[in-house]
């Protein structure tokens, strides 16, 4: 990548926050497609999709969504639309997996290792939640997201079919441990993307220092040349924190109501966009540009939006 040019990623909507949280969570087809629309527009050159049910904004993996999304979202933008593969609690990894065969994306997200992944303390805020929603976040005591090394197998294999990239999700130090055994076990082959996400309760948090020592530890283990990164930080400021960190170590960015739902400490995001442009304008300073959805395809070498199957 020319080193004047960041890829930012936008994570729309997101498979862990509930509506309550903010009105500006895209719930339905149409403004999943239309925040997504807006965020490429800002500036960003990969759309990291989710889908939700349109009638309560629950989390789904549900494939006829999915194709609803990915086709709009195609018919008007250019940017790399990368699906989720982890989706939310309570969802098999076959239903989890289960879009990749099916639309042949030219990225999906592939998790690198299980984790608890705690939301619970949500559930304690003063929100008017619907009833469903305080039960989903509560749950979440007792919730571990589940990679194992045979699970993350059997989605790089469907991954590996469909010729769709990886992007390889780590969320503490063991799952690069995990990547290295995944790598001598031939499921995955450098080059691959990483995307550092810090934040989640249960795994490292968005300590400069840890994103870091992620870094540094992924050099040691696989090579500097032998991976892209990314970072995304959960909340807020992380989100802008890691981003800052991000773009001085020569990394790219990832922003969206998925992980932060705040523009500035004293004003929530009311659009995907504002975030994008903030990610921008931060990149402004020091001397760097978005980099285009075709710029983007060329640095993660991706099979291009013709040989997608939607």
């Amino acid at each position: 990548m020319d080193n004047g040019k960041v890829i930012i990623t936008c994570a729309i909507t997101g498979g862990m926050t509930v509506p309550t949280q903010s009105e500006a969570i895209p719930v339905t087809v149409d403004e999943i497609i239309e925040a997504g629309v807006q965020a490429a527009e800002a500036g960003a050159a990969v759309l990291h999709i989710h889908v939700r049910e349109e009638a309560t904004g629950r989390p789904v993996q549900d494939p006829e969504l999915f194709g609803r999304v990915l086709s709009g979202l195609s018919q008007r933008t250019d940017a790399v639309l990368q699906t989720t593969t982890g989706g939310g609690q309570g969802m098999t990894v076959e239903e989890r997996g289960a879009i990749v065969p099916r639309f042949k994306p030219e990225m999906a997200t592939l998790n690198a290792g299980s984790m608890n992944f705690g939301l619970f303390p949500i559930a304690a805020r003063n929100l008017p939640f619907q009833d469903w929603e305080r039960e989903y976040l509560e749950s979440t005591r007792d919730y571990v997201f589940r990679n194992t090394f045979a699970g993350i197998t059997y989605l790089a294999g469907l991954m590996r079919d469909a010729e769709t990239r990886p992007e390889i999700e780590i969320y503490d130090l063991g799952q690069l441990y995990n990547l290295r055994q995944l790598v001598n076990d031939g499921v995955v082959e450098p080059p691959f993307s990483l995307q550092f996400v810090l934040g989640v309760l249960g795994g490292a948090s968005s300590e400069p220092d840890h994103l870091i020592y992620l870094l540094r530890t992924a050099e040691r283990l696989f090579g500097a040349g032998s991976f892209t990164w990314s970072a995304a930080g959960v909340g807020y400021p992380a989100e802008f924190e890691l981003a800052a960190l991000a773009l001085m170590l020569g990394g790219n960015v990832r922003v969206g109501l998925e992980d932060n739902l705040r523009v500035r400490r004293t004003a929530r995001a009311k659009t995907n966009a504002e975030l994008v442009v903030k990610a921008v304008q931060l990149a402004g300073l020091f001397d760097k540009t978005p980099a285009s959805p075709a710029e983007a395809r060329e640095y993660l070498r991706l099979k291009g939006a013709d040989r997608v199957a939607f």
